[in-house]
């Protein structure tokens, strides 16, 4: 339904090695790049960072991960890169029987979660 998201953030050098980190673990990786952008994706330009000044109202963004495992990397790369826990990963029966996710904070407290809808048996 969405072909791409840009999230709006107050730094953009602190968030894109934030999100380098942490979405490598899901495999995204910069494919875009200049002054007004940062353009994440595996082929195409799905999730961006762009500045901004003003006040910025904290979002929920939700990145698909292959596995529990994924998840499990993402969560502890965020953490790692300075994101802050806002939900270890685990399985979430509230949002479905399969749902395994984690959450974390990321510079600007945008709330950033890994989700894989899959039961996997290694995670």
């Amino acid at each position: 339904m969405i072909d791409h998201f840009n999230l709006p953030v107050s730094d953009l050098k602190k968030s894109r090695e934030f999100y380098e980190t942490v979405l490598r673990e899901l495999e995204y990786f910069v494919l875009a790049l200049d002054a007004d952008a940062i353009g994440f994706g595996n082929d195409s330009w799905e999730f961006g960072l762009v500045p901004e000044k003003s006040p910025i109202p904290r979002m929920h963004v939700a990145f698909k991960a292959r596995s529990d495992v994924a998840v499990q990397a993402f969560y502890l790369a965020a953490i790692e890169a300075g994101g802050r826990c806002n939900g270890e990963p685990g399985l979430r029966p509230q949002y479905g029987p399969a749902y395994y996710s984690a959450f974390v904070y990321d510079p600007d407290g945008h709330n950033i979660e890994a989700v894989c809808r899959h039961s996997d048996e290694s995670g």
